[in-house]
């Protein structure tokens, strides 16, 4: 395996230039959101990696300090390393670099943010399940761009609407076009939010 490639990870081809980041929540693995991928788009091409931060044995992209408190400076770290493993996969499975549109939920969906903060480069589109505001960069990136899709839900007890306001804001302060659509809902997805996704991700160009 090349150091780029160091995490744990499942790619699957895809017949249309996308391909779909999939970034799992807290407790996942490089298998959880694969149907969701495919659910999303069914001809995209699927690159899902493993966190490599374990918290009670449980997967994660980055380390928190407490819940809704998090590690900064490993938070910076571990979006670095995605970025690069990013790159070097598109390199490697030869999928068009510019055609990379990042699905997290929960925790994979705030380092998804933070690629879009810290490396816009790495993704053009990004659907974001139970996000929070990870960081505050000291200078905003132009997401001129870049589109984003929210579903955040009205009654989740770990990411308040207030919380998800707040990443709304912060995104369109960087000028991404934002998205944002709050379903009666916890912190887990339902069905309907996930087709109002797809519906969004059927209109971006191809």
């Amino acid at each position: 395996m090349k150091a780029e490639l160091d995490f744990v990870y499942e790619f699957v081809p895809g017949s249309s230039k996308r391909t779909l980041l999939l970034l799992h929540g807290t407790g996942g693995s490089e298998h959880d959101l694969i149907p969701l991928g495919r659910e999303l788009d069914p001809t995209a091409a699927l690159l899902s990696p493993r966190g490599k931060v374990l918290e009670d044995g449980m997967p994660r992209f980055f380390r928190r300090l407490a819940e809704g408190i998090f590690d900064e400076e490993d938070l910076q770290k571990r979006t670095h390393q995605l970025a690069d493993f990013v790159g070097a996969a598109a390199q490697d499975y030869e999928f068009a670099a510019d055609e990379i549109v990042a699905v997290g939920y929960s925790n994979g969906a705030n380092i998804a943010a933070s690629l879009l903060l810290l490396r816009p480069e790495t993704i053009h589109a990004a659907i974001l399940f139970r996000a929070m505001v990870p960081l505050v960069p000291e200078k905003l990136p132009d997401l001129s761009l870049v589109r984003v899709w929210i579903g955040a839900g009205n009654q989740d007890p770990i990411v308040s609407t207030s919380e998800t306001q707040r990443l709304v804001e912060l995104l369109r302060s960087a000028r991404a076009d934002v998205t944002i659509r709050f379903v009666h809902a916890g912190h887990g997805l339902t069905d309907g939010e996930i087709e109002i996704a797809r519906l969004w991700l059927a209109e971006l160009m191809p």
